[in-house]
């Protein structure tokens, strides 16, 4: 081989090293090609905060359920707690018992996204607020944040309801309240998207006795 020969053989090399060299510099592998991995998607198959729709449920049976927590613990009320879970698996606390009437996800989402999540929620007006409808104080901190469940008007001057509540210091409760009817109060009234309406204990507005009333 002619000494023009060998140099020419000797800068293919080199040409060649160089070029994979760079390949190997820009991240791109100089052996054999791998297919991307595929691109993560952007859609789910569950609508509400990752979690799948509740199942409509009537309005008699979020006044059932909510009932159940008075007797639960042997007898007595659940007592409250916002980091416990109750036997059913819901939070202690008065979102994570409005989550167990409407058979939400559990432990159940806390009250701001109850107010807040449009899948959940829709706000209504007081004078349309029907039994099983809700009450929710979704301002300040965990600690003044409440949600509670309207049962019906107490009178026809609707200036009070019965409602059950899941309530700090308490537990479980069925009493009369006027959260909501003062003005400015920052109590609003809202109805959960899967429920349904349906005839249910006559209500006291229209002047019969409610048989849940205290």
């Amino acid at each position: 081989m002619s000494l023009l020969s060998r140099t020419s053989r000797r800068t293919q090399i080199a040409l060649a090293s160089a070029v994979l060299g760079g390949i190997a510099l820009m991240g791109v592998p100089a052996g054999p090609s791998f297919a991307a991995a595929p691109p993560v998607s952007a859609t789910s198959s569950v609508s509400v905060s990752g979690h799948a729709q509740a199942a409509p449920v009537t309005r008699a049976e979020v006044l059932r359920r909510a009932a159940t927590w008075l007797t639960a613990d042997n007898g007595s009320q659940v007592p409250y707690s916002q980091t416990s879970v109750w036997s059913d698996g819901y939070r202690q606390d008065c979102s994570g018992y409005v989550s167990m009437t409407l058979g939400l996800w559990k432990p159940g989402p806390n009250t701001v996204e109850l107010a807040g999540n449009r899948d959940l929620t829709t706000p209504i007006s007081l004078d349309d607020l029907q039994p099983g409808d809700l009450l929710i104080d979704a301002a300040g901190n965990s600690n003044t944040r409440h949600v509670v469940i309207f049962e019906s008007w107490t009178d026809s001057s609707r200036t009070s309801y019965s409602a059950f509540e899941q309530r700090g210091g308490h537990g479980t409760d069925h009493r009369v309240l006027t959260y909501g009817l003062g003005a400015g109060s920052e109590y609003k009234p809202y109805r959960a998207v899967n429920v349904t309406d349906s005839e249910i204990l006559d209500d006291p507005s229209r002047g019969r006795p409610h048989p849940g009333q205290r």
